[in-house]
C-alpha cells in the first residue's frame, strides 16, 4: 500500500535521525541552551513549540546498540528476535530515561506496523508522544504517522485530533501532500467545505510551481463538489482531468456532467470524440451515445453505432437493441435497412409488436402483400398473447386499417371492405375506418362497371 510505504519511510527517517551516535543525543542537550536564546524568534510565528524550553536527555550507547540491533534484526527478516531484543531493553523501563522509553516505544510502533498490527503501533505510538523530554522533531513526525494510523483504522475524527496537535507543533507551512491529507480526513468524516478548503490550498500550491496537481488530489476535489451539490464545479475538474490524464472514463463522465448541467452541444461533441478515440467500448455507453446521436437530430449516426456494435458482438443482438436499431434507421429514413432489422427482431420476440412495425414500414414503402403478411402475424401474436392485446388495442385497430389499405390497393375490394369494418370497431379508428370503407364501395363500384365496359 502506498500509505503505508509513506510512513513507514516517515518512520525509519525519524529513527536514522535521532539514531546514530550517541555524540548527536549529547549535543541535543547541550543545544537547549542555545534553543533558549532563539525562542524570541520562535515566538513571532503561531506555530511555536511548547517544548523549545526543554531539556532532552542523551541516550546511553548500551541502549543505543540494543534499539539498533532490534532494527538489524527487523530489516533481516527475524521480527521475532528483534522483539525479543526489544522486550529486554523494556525490562529495564525503570532504569531509562524518557528518551530512551520513547524510542523503545517507537521501534515498538515500527516493527508492530510492519506485522499490520495497527492497534498496537496506534498504542505504542501513543507512548512516544507521552513522554516530556524528547525532541520536537520525534514528537512531530510521531503525531503524523499517528494520524495516517488513524486513518487506515477509518477513525477519522481521532486522525484529525492527531493532525491539529502535528500542526500546532509543526513550525513549516504545509506542503500539498499535508494540505491533502487534513482534505482526506474532512472528506471521510463528512465536513465538505473544510475538505474542499485544503484541497484547493494543495491544488494552488502545485500550480504556483507549474506542476501538475496529483491525479488522486481532483477526483477527491471533484467527489467533494459533487457532494456539495456543485455539478458546475464538478465539471470544470472533470475538464482538467481530461486535459491532464486523459482516461476514457474521464471522458465519459464529462459528457455526462455537461448533460447534467445542460450543455447537451458539448455532451454529445465529448462523447463523439471519446467514441473516435476507441473509449466507448460497454454496453450502457454505446447505447447512450446512439440515444444522443438520435436526440441531436442524426438517426443514421445513432444506427451506425449500434449496428456496428453489434456486428462486433460488443452489444447483444437481443430484442431491445434490436427494436433501437430498427427505430434509428426508420428515424434516417433508411426504411431497407430498417426492414431487415425489424424481420430479425420479429423473429427473436414474436410479441406482435415488431411485426405491427414492419407492417407499416411495409405499407409505406408500398409492399402491399408484405404489409398485409405483416399486419396479419401481428394480429395473431396479439391474439396469442392476451396481455399484449389488452394493451395494445391502438396497434390491433391500425393492423386492420393496414390489410384494408393495402388489399384495396391490390384491389381486393372484398377483404379490403371486411378489414375495415373490424377497424371501425375500435375507437381509435372508426372515423378513418368508416371513411375508408365508402371511399372502397365506390371504388369497387367503379371497378365493376369498367369491367362491364371492357366485357
Amino acid at each position: 500500500m502506498k500509505n503505508k510505504h509513506s510512513l513507514l519511510l516517515t518512520t525509519l527517517f525519524t529513527l536514522l535521525v535521532t539514531i546514530t551516535t550517541s555524540k548527536v543525543f549529547a549535543a541535543e542537550e547541550n543545544t537547549a541552551t542555545n534553543t533558549d536564546k532563539n525562542s524570541v524568534a520562535t515566538a513571532q510565528t503561531d506555530k511555536k513549540s511548547y517544548r523549545t524550553s526543554k531539556k532532552v536527555p542523551a541516550m546511553r550507547n548500551r541502549v543505543y546498540s540494543q534499539l539498533a540491533r532490534a532494527q538489524q534484526l527487523a530489516d533481516e527478516g527475524d521480527k521475532i528476535e528483534g522483539f525479543e531484543v526489544l522486550a529486554e531493553v523494556e525490562g529495564r523501563l525503570d532504569s531509562l530515561n524518557s528518551y530512551e522509553r520513547a524510542m523503545l516505544f517507537n521501534f515498538y510502533g515500527f516493527m508492530y506496523y510492519g506485522n499490520d498490527d495497527l492497534t498496537l503501533a496506534i498504542d505504542s505510538f501513543n507512548k512516544v508522544i507521552a513522554e516530556t523530554a524528547i525532541p520536537d522533531s520525534l514528537i512531530i513526525s510521531t503525531l503524523y504517522s499517528l494520524a495516517q494510523l488513524s486513518m487506515q483504522q477509518q477513525d477519522f475524527k481521532e486522525a484529525l485530533d492527531y493532525l491539529i496537535q502535528w500542526q500546532n507543533l509543526n513550525d513549516k507551512e504545509l506542503t500539498g501532500n499535508q494540505e491533502m491529507l487534513f482534505a482526506q480526513v474532512y472528506f471521510q468524516d463528512k465536513d465538505f467545505v473544510n475538505s474542499l478548503k485544503h484541497i484547493e490550498i494543495a491544488v494552488s500550491l502545485v500550480e504556483a510551481e507549474n506542476k501538475l496537481p496529483k491525479e488522486n488530489w481532483l477526483t477527491l476535489q471533484r467527489a467533494t463538489y459533487y457532494e456539495l451539490q456543485q455539478p458546475k464545479q464538478v465539471t470544470k475538474v472533470m475538464e482538467k482531468l481530461v486535459r491532464l490524464y486523459d482516461k476514457p472514463q474521464y471522458w465519459l463522465q464529462l459528457s455526462s456532467m455537461y448533460g447534467e448541467i445542460g450543455e447537451e452541444a458539448k455532451q454529445m461533441a465529448v462523447m463523439e470524440a471519446a467514441y473516435q478515440a476507441g473509449y466507448i467500448t460497454k454496453t450502457s455507453d454505446i447505447i447512450t451515445l446512439s440515444q444522443l446521436y438520435l436526440f441531436h437530430g442524426a438517426p443514421y449516426k445513432s444506427a451506425a453505432v449500434l449496428d456496428d456494435a453489434i456486428d462486433q458482438g460488443s452489444i447483444f443482438a437481443d430484442e431491445d437493441n434490436l427494436s433501437m436499431l430498427a427505430r434509428a434507421y426508420l428515424s434516417a429514413k433508411e426504411d431497407d435497412k430498417a426492414i431487415k432489422v425489424l424481420i430479425r427482431v420479429s423473429d427473436i420476440a414474436q410479441s406482435g409488436e415488431h411485426d405491427a412495425l414492419l407492417a407499416q414500414t411495409y405499407l409505406n414503402n408500398e409492399q402491399w402483400q408484405a404489409a398485409i403478411n405483416a399486419a396479419k402475424l401481428a394480429l395473431t401474436r396479439y391474439d396469442e398473447h392476451k396481455q399484449s392485446k389488452d394493451k395494445n388495442v391502438k396497434d390491433i385497430a391500425n393492423m386492420h386499417l393496414i390489410v384494408g389499405m393495402a388489399n384495396f390497393n391490390l384491389k381486393s375490394f372484398e377483404p379490403s371492405l371486411a378489414a375495415f369494418s373490424k377497424a371501425s370497431q375500435f375507437a381509435s379508428t372508426k372515423k378513418a375506418a368508416l371513411q375508408w370503407g365508402k371511399y372502397v364501395e365506390r371504388e369497387q363500384e367503379q371497378h365493376k362497371v369498367q369491367l362491364a365496359m371492357l366485357n
